[in-house]
């Protein structure tokens, strides 16, 4: 039987391009609806909830999802740190995928980051690099957080390392800075870069969206295993068995 979807954010470009895939592959859409709507009258028919409204409907999202036992996807980003610790305990007690990014490719990119920062130690200066279209909202992108977490976890730093581009006389680079760039502008789907500096070589791990189609078929993919999973939160690392 096809999966039965409740999407939240259906008149934006992320929910247009999953309406429209989910049709091609087999999925349903049994209700489309956007923030203000009501989940709860529509919730008993669906599967699955995946959302890409915005970062101040997610608790709503979750509230509705753990209220009727359903599973949810989750793409929006944005949330602050103290809201989303609160937003993770909702999540966790039902089946959630909860990802910056839903890309296959951004989420081997996850992995080749993990790698390169256990590998190459803090004489690599590491700095992220990301790009967006000029609509984007929140800055930095859920995928470029999370290339800076992992970073910051293989070299045991805390956020306080974080340096979010550079003004005025700022001194050397210190061993410990890690350093976050914001690009804005056009109509780009979305270019992230993470490079690892040292003295005589450089490595970059670059991945570039060019269809937001990408991201769509993540999403689907995520929801179509989240409906079979205890409940929890899980990334996209554990949809595609990479961790």
């Amino acid at each position: 039987m096809a999966l039965q979807i409740l999407l939240n954010g259906a008149k934006g470009r992320m929910g247009q391009t999953i309406a429209r895939l989910a049709g091609e592959t087999g999925f349903i859409i049994r209700a489309g609806l956007d923030v203000g709507d009501d989940l709860a009258a529509h919730i008993a028919r669906c599967d699955v909830i995946i959302d890409f409204s915005s970062h101040q409907a997610t608790a709503k999202v979750l509230e509705v999802a753990a209220a009727h036992q359903k599973a949810v996807v989750i793409g929006t980003t944005g949330h602050a740190a103290d809201e989303k610790k609160h937003l993770l305990a909702l999540a966790a007690q039902v089946p959630c995928v909860w990802a910056g990014n839903y890309s296959v490719g951004v989420n081997l990119l996850y992995a080749l980051t993990q790698r390169a920062a256990r590998v190459l130690g803090s004489d690599y200066d590491a700095e992220v690099i990301e790009m967006h279209h000029r609509f984007k909202k929140d800055a930095p992108s859920g995928t470029a957080a999370r290339l800076l977490e992992i970073i910051l976890e293989e070299r045991k730093l805390g956020a306080d390392a974080l340096r979010h581009g550079r003004s005025g006389i700022t001194g050397e680079r210190q061993p410990t800075e890690v350093g976050v760039h914001a690009l804005r502008g056009g109509d780009v789907v979305g270019e992230h870069t993470v490079m690892f500096a040292g003295l005589g070589e450089r490595l970059e791990l670059t991945h570039k969206a060019t269809d937001r189609a990408i991201f769509a078929r993540g999403a689907l993919r995520a929801a179509a295993w989240v409906a079979s999973q205890q409940p929890g939160v899980y990334d996209m690392q554990d949809v595609l068995g990479l961790k």
